[in-house]
C-alpha cells in the first residue's frame, strides 16, 4: 500500500511538473499572454486572431495592451517571439542571429516533407542554392532588360486578352496572375502558357487553393502534429499532402521534358537546365554530398512562383480594384501618363521618374492593404537580445509589418489612402524607410525586381489604353475589407475595361 502512494504522489508529481513546463516561459522572455497548460497560448491566438480580423490584428491588440513591440508566445511547447514596430523588425531583418528558419513539422509539410529549397531551409544550403538560383535567373535576364523584354510581350498579350471582353464585366484577378507567372515561368523554363492553356489553369488553381490552408505562425500542425493522425482532414493535413503530391508532379512534368533535352542544349537558356547541368557536374565529380537533387530544384522553383507570382498579381487586382474606386484620382493618373508617354513607349520600371503620381499610387498601394502582414518564420541561430529581452536559441520569430506600415506615429493618417505621402517638395516620389513591402537584408523577397517591374508596366499599361468603370450591380461591388489567407487578397467583384479612344 505504501509503495503504491509513492507511485501515485510520483505520477502527480510528474504531471504536475510537465504542466508547469508548459506554462512556464524563459527569464527576461519578452510580455505576452499567460499560457495555458499543454497548449500554451495557441487556443487564444486563434480566439483572438478570428475576432479582430487576423493574426495581425490579434498581434496589434495585444502590443498595446503589454505596452511593447516585442511580444512573447509559446504556441504547444514552441517559442515564438512577434516582432512589431519598424526599429524590431529591422533588427531582425538585418542581424545575422535571425537568418535561420524553423525545422518544424509544419514547415516541412510546405516543403513536401523535405527541408529543401530556399525560402524555408537556412545555413549552407540556403547560401549556396540561393546564390546558384540568383546567378542564374540574372544569366537568363532577371532584374535586366531581357526579363522587361518579356515583360512588354505579356503586356501585349493581356491588353489583347482585357480587348476581348469588349467593355464587359469582369474579375481581374482571373486572368492577371497568368502575366504574371508567365514572365516567371519564361525565365525559370524557357517557354510561356498561352491563354486557357489547361496547364496554366492547373497551376493557378493549386497554387490558390495551397495559399488558403497555410498561416505563418504554422497553424495548428506545428503545435500538434500528432493531430494529423487523429484529424487528417480536418487540420487541413491531407489537403495539403494533396496539393503538395499535385503541384510536385507539375514541376516534375517540366523537368522531366528538359532533361530530354538537356544534350541537344548548348547554353544554359533557362534556371532549370542550368541546375539539371550543375547536378551533371556534381554527379561526374562523385561529389556524394551534392545537394544539387530533383526535390531541391522542385523547391526552389516552387520557392521563386511563391516569391515572384502571388503577391504581385494581388496587388494589381487591388491597383485596379482602387482606381475604379477612385474615379478622380484615375483621372489625374491617365492624365499623368497621356502627357509623359510617347507613343507607343513601353513603360519600362527605368521610365517611372516621369510617372510620379502613378509611382506613388502603387507604392500606396502596398502600403494601405499590406497583402502580407505577417512574414517569417525566422529562427534565433543562438542565444540573443530583442527588445532588450532575452531570446533563447531556436525561437521562432514573427515579423509584422501590418504594424509598420500602418504606423499612426509616422504616417499620421495611415487609414487614409493618399499616394502624396510619397511625393516630395520637389514632385518626385521617394523611398520612405517605413515603406518596407519587399522586407529587408538578406532574406528579402527573392522575386522584388520582376514584382516592381510587372506591377508598374501592366497598370500603366491598362491604364493607358482602358478607363475602369465599376459595376452597377450591387453583387459586383469591391470591398475595402481583404479576404484572409496566408496573403490578404480582394474580395471578387467586376469592373468593365473601356477602350480609350
Amino acid at each position: 500500500m505504501f509503495n503504491l502512494m509513492i507511485l501515485v504522489s510520483s505520477f502527480v508529481c510528474y504531471i504536475a511538473f510537465i504542466l508547469w513546463q508548459s506554462v512556464r516561459k524563459p527569464k527576461n522572455y519578452p510580455p505576452g499572454p499567460d499560457c495555458v497548460p499543454w497548449v500554451g497560448n495557441t487556443i487564444q491566438l486563434r480566439k483572438e486572431a478570428r475576432a479582430s480580423g487576423g493574426q495581425h490584428k490579434a498581434f496589434e491588440k495585444w502590443s498595446k495592451t503589454y505596452n511593447s513591440d516585442v511580444l512573447g508566445l509559446k504556441l504547444g511547447s514552441e517559442l515564438v517571439v512577434v516582432a512589431l514596430g519598424y526599429e524590431m523588425q529591422k533588427d531582425v531583418n538585418l542581424q545575422e542571429v535571425f537568418e535561420g528558419r524553423p525545422d518544424t513539422f509544419f514547415l516541412r509539410l510546405r516543403t513536401m516533407g523535405t527541408r529543401k529549397g530556399i525560402t524555408c531551409t537556412d545555413g549552407k544550403l540556403w547560401y549556396e542554392h540561393r546564390n546558384f538560383a540568383m546567378k542564374q535567373m540574372r544569366n537568363v535576364g532577371y532584374g535586366r532588360s531581357e526579363m522587361e523584354q518579356h515583360i512588354e510581350k505579356e503586356t501585349e498579350s493581356l491588353l489583347k486578352y482585357i480587348e476581348s471582353f469588349e467593355g464587359g464585366l469582369v474579375c481581374p484577378s482571373t486572368f492577371l496572375a497568368q502575366s504574371v507567372i508567365n514572365v516567371l515561368w519564361s525565365m525559370t523554363a524557357g517557354k510561356r502558357f498561352e491563354r486557357g492553356d489547361k496547364r496554366m489553369a492547373r497551376l493557378l488553381d493549386l497554387m490558390g487553393r495551397r495559399s488558403k490552408v497555410f498561416d505563418m505562425s504554422g497553424g495548428i500542425l506545428t503545435q500538434f502534429p500528432w493531430l494529423r493522425f487523429v484529424a487528417p482532414n480536418k487540420t487541413g493535413y491531407n489537403l495539403i499532402r494533396q496539393l503538395n503530391a499535385e503541384m510536385f508532379n507539375f514541376f516534375m512534368e517540366c523537368i522531366d521534358e528538359h532533361k530530354a533535352s538537356l544534350n541537344k542544349q548548348t547554353e544554359d537558356g533557362d534556371l532549370i537546365y542550368a541546375y539539371l547541368r550543375e547536378m551533371q557536374k556534381e554527379l561526374s565529380n562523385n561529389n556524394e554530398n551534392s545537394t544539387f537533387n530533383e526535390t531541391q530544384l522542385v523547391m526552389t522553383i516552387l520557392d521563386l512562383f511563391i516569391a515572384g507570382s502571388q503577391t504581385t498579381s494581388t496587388t494589381m487586382d487591388l491597383s485596379l480594384m482602387t482606381l475604379a474606386m477612385k474615379p478622380e484620382l484615375q483621372k489625374k493618373i491617365y492624365e499623368e501618363i497621356k502627357s509623359n508617354a510617347k507613343h507607343n513607349e513601353f513603360p519600362s520600371l527605368g521610365n517611372k521618374a516621369y510617372y510620379p503620381l502613378t509611382d506613388a499610387f502603387l507604392m500606396e498601394v502596398q502600403r494601405f492593404y499590406h497583402i502580407a502582414p505577417i512574414t517569417g518564420p525566422r529562427r534565433a541561430l543562438w542565444d540573443t537580445k530583442l527588445g532588450g529581452y532575452d531570446i533563447p536559441k531556436n525561437t521562432t520569430i514573427l515579423m509584422c509589418p501590418f504594424t509598420v506600415m500602418k504606423d499612426t506615429k509616422h504616417w499620421g493618417d495611415p487609414e487614409e489612402f493618399r499616394p502624396e505621402r510619397f511625393i516630395n517638395d520637389e514632385g518626385k516620389t521617394f523611398k520612405d524607410e517605413y515603406f518596407i513591402p519587399f522586407g529587408m537584408g538578406r532574406r528579402r523577397c527573392l522575386g522584388d525586381a520582376m514584382a516592381r517591374a510587372c506591377i508598374f508596366s501592366f497598370i500603366v499599361s491598362i491604364c493607358q489604353n482602358f478607363e475602369l468603370v465599376l459595376s452597377d450591380k450591387e453583387e459586383d461591388q469591391p470591398s475595402w475589407t481583404l479576404v484572409p489567407g496566408i496573403t490578404l487578397s480582394a474580395k471578387p467583384y467586376k469592373i468593365k475595361f473601356v477602350a480609350r479612344s
